[in-house]
């Protein structure tokens, strides 16, 4: 079985498994999933959804958050963690987006990557999410199982994410990724996968990968 036929058959049997492919961070604008994104670095997301509601109540509108004070904002997100580094990007973003993208969050990986605290996968997920393009979100699920399932033998984000755009359909990218996310805490977590229980369990590298 190729890489392709691999990757082909995981988008298949992830989309019956979940076939609501949505991400886990709870946000109502584009600027919310950026900044939601931003927190969720080296913090759960069930961490970040307790903690935007009142983030979000507080700052209603980019320009709320370009004029914001840093540490009032560390106040609010603190329990997420590096929460001055985050704070700092939080107002550095949408200062950047206001004086450089005219209010609008960006529609492009180079243009997002532009903004502090934005590196390629938050970009891919607002690309994937927010405009509905082609996009491939590397964390740690998607490095674990597709090289657990043979899709890559790498843990480089970046070679990663182009490696998996050149074997996954373009329309199907942004969802498998959600449903990897899934599929990793459900089913293939880092410790203990549930091997027995796994649905890609005939499709998994140990069948070898031509």
């Amino acid at each position: 079985m190729t890489k392709k036929e691999r990757a082909l058959k995981a988008v298949e049997i992830l989309k019956e498994l979940y076939p609501d492919a949505i991400c886990s961070l709870e946000s109502g604008s584009a600027f919310e999933l950026l900044v939601a994104t931003r927190l969720s670095a080296q913090c759960t997301d069930a961490r970040v959804n307790l903690v935007t509601p009142a983030l979000f109540e507080r700052y209603k509108s980019i320009e709320d958050y370009a004029s914001a004070d840093v540490k009032e904002i560390e106040g609010y997100i603190h329990s997420c963690g590096f929460y001055h580094s985050k704070a700092e990007s939080i107002v550095g973003m949408a200062q950047k987006i206001l004086s450089d993208f005219g209010g609008e969050v960006p529609d492009n990986i180079e243009d997002l990557t532009s903004l502090p605290g934005v590196g390629r996968k938050t970009a891919n997920l607002i690309v994937g999410d927010v405009y509905g393009k082609p996009a491939v979100v590397v964390d740690t699920h998607c490095i674990r199982i597709s090289n657990r399932i043979g899709l890559v033998n790498e843990k480089d984000p970046k070679k990663i994410e182009l490696e998996l755009k050149k074997l996954l359909p373009p329309e199907e990218s942004s969802d498998f990724c959600h449903r990897i996310v899934l599929f990793g805490r459900d089913i293939c977590p880092a410790r203990k996968p549930k091997c027995a229980d796994c649905p890609l369990n005939d499709y998994c590298k140990k069948v070898g990968v031509e």
